[in-house]
């Protein structure tokens, strides 16, 4: 008896002897396990990308030389698998590694506990794009406003002293957002996939990203068309105007191109040839869009040359 009492408390950390009854009781739900990749499912609409990158490729490396040193962290399903909250880049690491289990702390979770946790240990990352974002402050909102005044389940104290306080309000303060800048990420969730790449590739700024979500699905689509046949994308002032438009009933196919060939005020003159070996020889009083004219009239006189040459070593 004695030897399994010394057993007990070789395994029991030194802070551990002064937690309280259900502080410890709530630590023996968690268990940290090595689990079958098989047996993992990703998390539903998981919002974060799992990048195929240099970053990938150290993870996978020091998972070959050292194993996964901080356990991913999951949730026992209903019909006996498990489901991923934290660590899919762990996972995929394990797979690319040749591995077949995973080390995972199983906690018990209702389906809002585990997106606030799987929101939170992903908004730890160094990059995170706006796409990522937007998704992931759309499901923790909705996860809060389901919970009602169970808010501080995040066990941040300012959640718990803002009883009168929005859902946004409160996410705001748990991820360091104003209110605003995050209702302007959730609209970017009703962006067509090709315009939210677009803005997570940064070719299109972020606040007309925003004011182009009030179009229709269709209106973007008309306007994706547009960007692509004038190489260009909307600045603030077009894309509010298009929103005003739209509101008002009257944002047809034409005004969206009409919008979309406006000169931008501090849009820079675009050249007409990409090789500097060419723009440098054009001179600078050649009115812009008359650049191709100038080159061509330039090679005409320079065959006529040619040909003259040739005529007189006849």
């Amino acid at each position: 008896m004695a030897k399994s009492r010394e057993s007990k408390i070789e395994l029991t950390a030194y802070d551990d002897l002064f937690e309280t009854d259900e502080s410890r009781a709530e630590a023996a739900l968690s268990k940290i396990r090595d689990i079958p990749l098989a047996e993992i499912d990703e998390f539903p609409d998981h919002p974060f990308k799992v990048l195929m990158d240099e970053d990938m490729e150290q993870l996978v490396d020091s998972i070959k030389r050292s194993g996964v040193m901080t356990p991913a962290t999951v949730r026992l399903k209903e019909d006996g698998r498990y489901e991923l909250i934290s660590g899919h880049r762990r996972k995929k690491a394990c797979e690319l590694a040749g591995l077949e289990t995973l080390k995972c702390e199983v906690k018990e979770l209702t389906r809002d506990e585990a997106i606030i946790v799987m929101v939170e240990s992903n908004l730890q990352r160094t990059t995170i794009l706006p796409s990522e974002k937007a998704f992931a402050y759309k499901m923790r909102l909705e996860a809060m406003n389901r919970q009602g005044q169970r808010s501080d389940l995040t066990s941040v104290p300012v959640a718990q002293k803002s009883e009168n306080k929005t859902s946004r309000e409160k996410l705001g303060e748990l991820v360091g957002e104003s209110q605003d800048q995050i209702r302007r990420f959730i609209r970017l969730t009703e962006l067509v996939p090709e315009i939210l790449q677009m803005v997570d590739d940064r070719q299109i700024a972020f606040r007309p990203a925003v004011e182009i979500s009030y179009l229709t699905e269709e209106q973007q689509y008309t306007l994706l068309e547009a960007m692509e046949y004038n190489d260009a994308t909307p600045s603030l002032a077009q894309a509010i105007k298009m929103k005003k438009f739209m509101q008002d009933g009257k944002l047809t196919d034409e005004v969206i191109q009409s919008i979309m060939q406006e000169e931008k005020p501090n849009q820079k003159e675009k050249p007409a040839f990409k090789d500097e070996r060419i723009t440098k020889l054009i001179p600078r009083s050649i009115p812009r869009g008359q650049e191709t004219d100038f080159v061509v009239k330039a090679l005409e006189f320079y065959n006529r040359h040619l040909q003259r040459q040739r005529s007189q070593e006849r």
